[in-house]
């Protein structure tokens, strides 16, 4: 089976991909290498994939019809994993254009160029913003997502109707995985998990919003590629799909446990809570067990360890064994 990933070169598509490929699918990605945050960080991410056979890179925007039409045609994929979008909720507030642009339009593309090639299922890459902020928990794929309180929710929503309209009108196989906040090696810089180790490992102040006890969902990498790849092999007709942990974390234990596991004191500033941050997310997972046998696996504990210990060795260059003594 032949793969196209959009954002393949990022934190959950490299994983996906390496999944796909040890498994023996090709993968054909698909990245514009932007700034969000460093092209360097994506192609360190895609460096180890470039001599196996199997592997395709493309460099190209979902905004640019042109190019993707390029693409499909030369590959002919028979599924799409559509990751590819611009992340973040707090700079969706601050660029609410080109947050349509890209995720709205962007995805509206990927769908067209999808059904002029008779690609046979379409994932689409949500999230569990779209739940806004709201007092039902845990969040259930039947809730209403019609409050979102960003425009980057806004856009994620917007996707799971246009993906639900191509359905409807042509027969195409989607299924919209609404993410809950995914951490682990090779994770965004952008997110708290590698934020938290950063500032807390070098010293500098721990920006707190809010009093400390919001939560979130936090699930580990490993468990939302197995969530992915079970996804792609099956073909459900239209469904949305919790992929979570179903575990929520306080934020205040969060930090805590940060300070334990790097051996530090965080330097914690609480500041207020920002525009379009809900108070917390929990994911009902009880679809994606039925129709997927989804099965998260890693505590939050566990998951932040390894994450520490990939940060200290590759971030900070550290060495995780201790250096072989030579005999005297």
């Amino acid at each position: 089976m032949k793969v196209l990933i959009t954002g393949g070169a990022g934190f959950i598509g490299s994983h996906t991909t390496a999944a796909l490929l040890s498994r023996g699918d090709q993968v054909v990605c698909l990245d514009n290498f932007n700034d969000y945050y460093s092209p360097e960080r994506k192609r360190k991410n895609v460096a180890e994939f470039l001599d196996d056979i199997g592997y395709s890179l493309y460099e190209g925007d979902i905004r640019d019809r042109e190019r993707l039409e390029e693409v499909l045609t030369q590959e002919k994929p028979d599924k799409v994993i559509h990751i590819a979008a611009m992340a973040g909720v707090r700079p969706s507030i601050q660029r609410p254009l080109l947050y349509e642009e890209v995720n709205v339009k962007g995805t509206l593309n990927m769908l067209e160029a999808a059904r002029r090639h008779r690609v046979t299922h379409f994932l689409f890459a949500s999230s569990s913003s779209v739940y806004g902020g709201q007092e039902k928990v845990p969040f259930s794929e039947d809730d209403p997502i019609a409050r979102p309180i960003s425009p980057y929710a806004a856009t994620k929503a917007a996707g799971e109707m246009l993906c639900h309209t191509y359905h409807h009108l042509y027969g195409l196989n989607v299924t919209c995985l609404r993410f809950f906040t995914v951490y682990g090696p090779k994770g965004r810089p952008d997110m708290a998990p590698y934020l938290f180790t950063r500032w807390v490992l070098e010293g500098a102040e721990l920006t707190m919003f809010g009093d400390g006890t919001t939560s979130r969902d936090y699930t580990y990498i490993d468990d939302i590629v197995s969530g992915v790849v079970a996804a792609l092999d099956a073909d459900l007709g239209y469904e949305i799909i919790n992929l979570g942990n179903s575990q929520t974390v306080v934020l205040r234990d969060f930090v805590a446990l940060v300070e334990e596991l790097a051996g530090k004191k965080a330097h914690i500033v609480q500041l207020p809570m920002q525009p379009g941050d809900v108070p917390r997310t929990w994911a009902d997972i009880s679809k994606a067990r039925r129709l997927l046998g989804y099965d998260p696996q890693t505590p939050f504990e566990e998951g932040m360890k390894h994450f520490v210990a990939w940060y200290r060795r590759e971030v900070l260059g550290e060495q995780t064994e201790p250096k072989r003594q030579e005999p005297k």
